[in-house]
């Protein structure tokens, strides 16, 4: 066996598990890493200027690589920075192996600055969470925080790495990667069951999850839908593009409040949701969101969330990508041809409704594309003619955001990714993470200028590693979605027009001068033309950019 240092072996133990981009904000407990790194390069260290700003990094460059994502914080207080952020990843199911640099072991009895019991602040948040204590343990645990880490369902780890580990020296075996093949088919009596059930549904749903993207399975998805002549929706909080939204099937993203669900969902009697959950809901309801006698089919990589609060007829805990054929030909074998002839007329009828939808839509946004300020949804519809085929879209737009499934197109599995935890600041830096990992295309972040302020050191990151990320910041200068929202309670807010802590205009956040500060060249757009063309010339430069759009502050959606 070879004799070697704890720091050399990590960077090693992580080359084995594939990982070449390293995400962090070093502190003295992390300098021992850093030593190494400055002899070794085969891993990039790619800095951020706040811990909640790498961790969103390494979020957005799981999701979109679907590789381990590594990144370095520094004890309790960088651990604590990147917590906001590392619920979102959580929720997201981002396989990420953070790790946190600890003081020597024979100090910490003392309790000296800095320190806290890691493993135990990280541990609601990962699947997984741990300490090194001695040397000879660091091959065996980091292979295991990977493997755990990208096990279905995927999900961050944790890793404390005190400085006695990463300074001592001895013989060390390696040892190797683990990998859990992710590909699980549903139980062969579960699929038989869906299939009498879809075949039997006069009005079918199918509900696409973000397993549906995060396993590659939209002709998958696709070729089901086609079958059965059934509409697909994306599930309420849809942070991936779970299915091409260009295809003639795609509906729409279902909402995140319960008498908007049940009433979609009255127009249906057979429900099949494929990796989506059911449901995650932004307020409290009096109304259940799943109507009296709905029939529900449920398929999902994950045991916790099938049945979690609505029960299913069928539950399959399987892989869409290898589950979704068996169930297809399970459908197909089943069909007569007065069913065939019936499926085929029922999706032809919901073809051209779909069509009219979409129409009306476009159309409609369109029809405001003249108005200044600008109206969130005509810049949206203008956006998603403008962009290329190849372009990614990262979304933190929240009350401007509406629509925005519809009017920009997501045709493949990477071309589209949103906020799933809630916590806001993400978008910034997950479009960064997004960049690292898909250096060949366009990426563009729309985020509300709210959402920016939280994280706005990411547009740093962007321009020391010329990352030709678009930055478009949607300014209304409020929290509009709060205003919306305390609107709603029809208060004192509502009648008196008085929002406390909700508006961001005095002083006005000037996004240029802060874009420049960072080393991100700007420009302001107050109409739609003017934001498309300078989108355009921000995609086709190749170096980051920021285009602020001024929209207008009224309360209504989009």
């Amino acid at each position: 066996m070879p004799s070697m240092t704890g720091k050399r072996a990590f960077l090693e133990l992580l080359k084995q598990e594939g990982v070449d981009v390293l995400f962090g904000n070093p502190g003295t407990t992390e300098l021992p890493l850093m030593d190494a790194l400055a002899v070794d390069t085969d891993i990039r260290y790619v800095l951020g200027l706040h811990e909640g700003v790498v961790m969103g990094m390494a979020d957005g460059y799981a999701q979109a690589s679907g590789k381990l994502a590594v990144v370095n914080l520094h004890v309790a207080p960088g651990l604590g920075n990147a917590m906001g952020m590392l619920y979102d990843a959580q929720k997201a199911a981002a396989p990420i192996l953070v790790t946190a640099g600890q003081h020597e072991q024979s100090f910490n009895v003392t309790e000296p600055i800095l320190w806290a019991d890691l493993p135990t602040m990280a541990r609601p948040l990962v699947k997984w969470s741990t300490e090194v204590h001695r040397l000879a343990d660091l091959p065996r645990i980091v292979h295991r925080a990977a493997k755990t880490a990208l096990a279905p369902p995927t999900g961050p780890v944790f890793l404390s790495l005190p400085g006695d580990i990463l300074n001592d020296e001895a013989e060390i075996d390696l040892l190797a990667a683990t990998r859990v093949a992710p590909r699980i088919r549903a139980d062969r009596a579960a699929v038989e069951a869906a299939a009498d059930l879809l075949v039997q549904a006069e009005r079918p749903v199918l509900v696409a999850g973000d397993a549906v993207a995060q396993s590659r399975a939209h002709d998958e998805l696709a070729a089901l839908a086609d079958l059965l002549g059934a509409p697909v929706y994306l599930e309420g909080v849809s942070n991936t593009a779970s299915f091409p939204t260009d295809h003639p099937l795609y509906r729409g993203a279902m909402g995140r409040l319960s008498p908007g669900l049940r009433q979609l969902l009255g127009q249906f009697d057979t429900m099949f949701s494929v990796g989506g959950d059911l449901f995650t809901l932004s307020l409290p309801s009096d109304v259940e969101p799943i109507p009296e006698g709905l029939v529900t089919i449920h398929l999902d990589l994950d045991p916790w969330e099938l049945g979690k609060n609505y029960p299913a007829r069928v539950a399959m805990l399987g892989d869409p990508k290898a589950t979704l054929p068996e169930i297809t030909d399970a459908v197909r074998r089943r069909l007569d041809d007065g069913r065939r002839t019936a499926m085929a007329r029922r999706g032809a009828d919901m073809r051209a409704r779909i069509a009219g939808e979409r129409e009306a839509l476009a159309a409609k946004a369109r029809a405001e594309a003249g108005k200044s300020p600008v109206q969130a949804a005509a810049l949206l519809e203008a956006v998603g003619r403008a962009l290329p085929p190849d372009a990614v879209v990262i979304e933190e737009a929240l009350s401007s955001a509406g629509g925005i499934r519809n009017l920009i197109p997501s045709r493949d599995p990477q071309s589209f990714f949103g906020l799933r935890g809630g916590g806001i600041g993400w978008g910034l830096p997950a479009a960064v993470g997004v960049k690292v990992a898909l250096p060949d295309r366009p990426v563009v972040a729309i985020v509300g200028d709210g959402s920016a302020m939280y994280s706005c050191q990411a547009l740093w990151t962007a321009a020391r590693y010329r990352l030709g990320v678009v930055f478009v910041i949607l300014n209304n200068s409020s929290y509009r979605i709060l205003k919306q929202r305390v609107n709603a309670l029809r208060g004192h807010a509502a009648q008196t027009g008085t929002y406390v802590g909700m508006d961001l205009e005095d002083p006005a956040i000037e996004f240029q001068s802060l874009a420049r500060a960072m080393g991100v060249a700007s420009t302001h757009a107050r109409t739609v033309a003017d934001a498309v063309d300078q989108i355009r010339a921000g995609i086709a430069g190749g170096q980051p950019t920021l285009v602020e759009v001024t929209l207008d502050r009224g309360l209504g959606i989009g």
